[in-house]
């Protein structure tokens, strides 16, 4: 298995312009479209791109984005979309199942002593005794869709709890905000540069951390076809080599903070291109500094995490039964973490 860092990918292309070498995927000047959302979560991808890391890697990637982890799924699967990053979920599972998908990469993990996901409750649910997740039982929680990650997030709190609770598909994520600050559902799970400000304003509340039930979860994956797992090998390499320079600089800046608060801020510019673009910038940037994550260095993959995650999708009769790790995982590109 292979692990990429700035400084140790750095040194193979130094190595290789010294040798008067170029890799394959360098002379091929690959184009490459990258599936993501408008998450600070997805910021290696925005990394790469604007410091030109997927371009010394000799890749041509176009962003494309999305509101919802489905559709990227099956953009993969279609082939309208090379490399993309989502969470796992009942339709990504099955479109493993029929070949057409890999995850070859972890994104965002859960990591002690980071901030992580919140559980919130809407302000109408909160002041009637929703206050922490304890409550939650009886009480409805909003998802993307069935066999999404919130569906998976919510109902392993419900199980710590020893409550049940209803969830109500919404699609998009825009529609499960709107849902929740108009206490048209009751509860909900997100990343904190989503939570924080919605909680900011009066409307929702935050009532947990999903990081007290799900310690190491892996939330996000970074995935390919499978045609492209197997035999595009130099390119798939390519890629996770650019983007994993995205996430050290990333980790390197907003949580080390190893740049100092100028560092953040040059960060914070970068970033805003893509995420609340529809804001000012200094309005966007505590929302953007709030959502800061440690992203996975050289895209390593929480295995343990993926395996629970199928193992719930299999036992809520959500996807096939019969499928195997294997089936969903090519584990030859990263180091996986079995913990």
């Amino acid at each position: 298995m292979t692990t990429f860092n700035r400084r140790q990918t750095l040194a193979l292309i130094g190595a290789a312009a010294a040798a008067g070498l170029a890799t394959p995927a360098i002379a091929q000047n690959r184009k490459v479209t990258v599936g993501a959302l408008r998450f600070t979560s997805h910021s290696a991808s925005f990394i790469a791109l604007e410091r030109g890391y997927f371009a010394d890697a000799g890749l041509d990637v176009e962003l494309k984005f999305f509101q919802a982890a489905q559709p990227m799924a099956v953009a993969i699967a279609s082939g309208d979309v090379d490399y993309a990053v989502t969470a796992v979920s009942g339709g990504l599972i099955s479109l493993a199942d029929k070949g057409a998908i890999k995850v070859i990469g972890g994104a965002l993990s859960e990591e002690p002593g980071i901030d992580g996901q919140k559980i919130l409750a809407s302000d109408a649910a909160f002041q009637a005794g929703l206050t922490s997740p304890a409550q939650l039982g009886g009480k409805t929680f909003g998802m993307s869709t069935a066999g999404s990650s919130f569906h998976y997030m919510g109902s392993k709190v419900a199980a710590a709890e020893g409550v049940e609770m209803s969830f109500k598909p919404l699609q998009k994520v825009g529609a499960i905000i709107g849902a929740l600050k108009s206490g048209q559902i009751d509860a909900w799970s997100i990343v904190p540069h989503i939570a924080k400000p919605l909680a900011g304003s009066g409307d929702v509340h935050i009532i947990g951390d999903i990081a007290d039930y799900l310690p190491n979860y892996q939330v996000t994956t970074v995935f390919t076809s499978a045609a492209n797992a197997s035999d595009e090998r130099e390119t798939t390499e390519s890629f996770l080599a650019a983007f994993s320079q995205g996430v050290s600089d990333y980790n390197a800046t907003m949580i080390d903070r190893a740049s100092g608060d100028e560092g953040v801020d040059q960060m914070v510019d970068l970033i805003h291109k893509y995420v609340y673009t529809d804001r000012p910038r200094d309005n966007a940037a505590p929302s953007i500094i709030n959502g800061t994550m440690r992203l996975n260095e050289g895209a390593a993959l929480n295995i343990a995490s993926v395996r629970d995650q199928l193992e719930w999708f299999q036992s809520e009769a959500l996807v096939d039964e019969a499928i195997t790790l294997d089936t969903l995982v090519d584990a030859s590109y990263v180091n996986t973490i079995d913990a």
